[in-house]
């Protein structure tokens, strides 16, 4: 069951989830064996469709594990394509390059080992979607790094912008409210910097999609 959706919405939510290949259900199956928390099937899903959207043609995404929502991302992207992939874990790095080499999606993928945040000064832009899903504290610095990358009319998009595990869910609302409550910790303070930003800057425009742990979606003006 979705941490933000009552049972039967998430129910629903579910049944409407796309056909998967089979190397993305072995990947869920994978995630769920080991306790690795993947962006899951109805954001995976949500995804696609948007970098579909938007007509994406490069990718970039600030964490990326063994490749879960890299795959699905691959699967919208025109055979001369980009996707740019970041992780610090070499052996999840590998891993991701297995699922997609067996997916056919690893010619259009650059695996890059390391921080994330030094990675896209390798970079030019511009870029049509960019995933943010690196640890939380870290997601302010993610989108001034990547920022002046994203090309015009392309999306930002944020996994856990609601819950993870890790942040207060309460001490956020609180915070995007206008309040001001004690003890937050780093992780709960960088998502709720990360939101305010992304819903006062003039450059984007944003929603936040209550899928999985929740998605913030900034779309570059």
């Amino acid at each position: 069951m979705s941490d933000v959706l009552p049972e039967q919405t998430d129910r629903f939510v579910r049944a409407m989830v796309p056909e998967r290949d089979d190397v993305l259900v072995e990947m869920e199956r994978h995630g769920e064996e080991i306790g690795f928390p993947t962006v899951g099937p109805a954001v995976g899903g949500f995804l696609r469709l948007a970098a579909r959207m938007v007509g994406a043609e490069r990718i970039f995404e600030f964490g990326s594990g063994f490749g879960y929502s890299a795959y699905w991302f691959a699967e919208a992207l025109p055979a001369d394509g980009e996707i740019v992939l970041t992780e610090h874990d070499e052996d999840e790095l590998q891993q991701a390059r297995e699922y997609l080499e067996r997916g056919g999606y690893a010619d259009q993928a650059r695996f890059e080992d390391g921080d994330a945040l030094e990675t896209i000064e390798q970079y030019d832009g511009p870029f049509d979607v960019v995933l943010i899903d690196c640890h939380k504290s870290g997601y302010p610095d993610a989108l001034d790094a990547v920022r002046e990358k994203v090309a015009e009319g392309g999306v930002v998009i944020a996994d856990n912008a609601m819950e993870s595990g890790i942040q207060d869910f309460e001490k956020i609302t609180e915070i995007v409210e206008g309040g001001s409550p004690s003890d937050v910790d780093e992780e709960t303070r960088g998502i709720a910097d990360y939101l305010l930003e992304v819903r006062d800057s003039h450059e984007f425009e944003t929603s936040v999609i209550p899928l999985g742990e929740g998605i913030a979606v900034s779309y570059r003006n």
